[in-house]
């Protein structure tokens, strides 16, 4: 019979969190036990797990006593505390937030892109930003074939991005503007029913955020290579669920579109959605509740020697986090790497 792990998913009762908890159920997972960890409120919720319910437990620094493996899905500040606490209890942890992104001593792993990457842990393994995601599994190929010198994206982020309190504002809003009423605004600085926010994250001193930020420093990471030069610009915008990218790409070498297609239909991960004749390409729409990095509208960019243009579309609560997260699990379990260093 083959080894089941014991598994806790702090924040469990987020969208994330609720993600991890479909997933790991859906994918077969070799559970032997789910932990639910949130906070006081949340303690003693029945949630759906599979076909069954478990209760969901308070989070504190005991709940790793005998857990395997533990996915994060509660933001830096949890993570910074509990991160280390579940690591010196002897647990693996994957941590969805950005506490542990940068830190040159944890990984920083898209299964598809960087597996070996997660050899390295000692303990704590990190899960890239969403948006960071989709565009490094499809820039992949790409890189291994030509070489990218420059990426320029800019990203069209989805409210669930921020979390449930924002899908329940975005349908609030557009109910009260097409009824007339003035919208009350409680999540973002503005509203988002019909609008666009280019502020995701904080601001920095040199006038990008923290979200672009993290773009432009996790590709490096990822792909391994520091001479990328990658510059971001990050968009809220009233979609539910889903992200999308416009990525522009420049090569060492030539690539065509047709060659860029033929690469990106044979990477793991990625569903190659291209025929703008049949108006065919990646919509949030579509890729909302699915697995892929959806990559269409691969055209070459005239401007420069060696570039294309793509547009990258995927659901950012699953590949963009829950997915990526349990993925990195079962990388463990395939390696034989579900233990902590000491």
């Amino acid at each position: 019979m083959s080894k089941k792990y014991r598994v806790a998913v702090v924040g469990a009762t987020g969208a994330v969190g609720q993600e991890m908890r479909e997933i790991l159920a859906s994918r077969s997972f070799p559970v032997s036990e789910l932990v639910p960890l949130a906070s006081s409120r949340s303690a003693g919720m029945e949630l759906e797990f599979g076909t069954t319910c478990v209760e969901c437990k308070e989070l504190a620094e005991d709940s790793f006593v005998g857990i395997d493996i533990a996915l994060f899905s509660a933001g830096a500040s949890i993570s910074e505390v509990y991160a280390p606490i579940a690591r010196d209890a002897g647990c693996v942890v994957i941590d969805n937030s950005s506490a542990w992104r940068m830190d040159p001593d944890v990984p920083l792993v898209v299964p598809e892109v960087n597996p070996d990457a997660a050899a390295l842990h000692r303990g704590i393994i990190a899960n890239p930003n969403c948006s960071t995601i989709q565009m490094v599994v499809a820039l992949k190929p790409l890189h291994d074939e030509a070489t990218i010198t420059r990426v320029v994206v800019s990203t069209y982020q989805a409210v669930s991005g921020t979390g449930t309190e924002a899908i329940s504002e975005l349908i609030r809003e557009s109910d009260e503007l097409l009824e007339g009423v003035l919208p009350q605004i409680e999540v973002y600085p503005y509203q988002i029913a019909f609008n666009c926010l280019p502020h995701i994250d904080s601001f920095l001193e040199d006038g990008s955020t923290k979200e672009e930020q993290k773009m432009v420093d996790e590709t490096k990471k990822i792909m391994g290579d520091d001479s990328i030069a990658v510059t971001a610009t990050c968009v809220r915008v009233p979609v539910e669920n889903g992200h999308s990218e416009a990525v522009n790409v420049e090569f060492a070498r030539g690539i065509t579109p047709e060659r860029a297609r033929e690469l990106l239909e044979r990477m793991p991960g990625v569903l190659v959605t291209d025929d703008p004749a049949s108006s065919l390409y990646p919509m949030p729409i579509v890729a909302s509740g699915t697995d892929p990095v959806y990559v269409g509208r691969i055209r070459r960019d005239p401007t420069v020697p060696h570039g294309l243009n793509m547009w990258v579309v995927a659901d950012n609560l699953r590949k963009g986090a829950a997915l990526n997260a349990v993925q990195i699990a079962e990388l463990l379990i395939e390696r034989d790497l579900v233990r902590v260093p000491h």
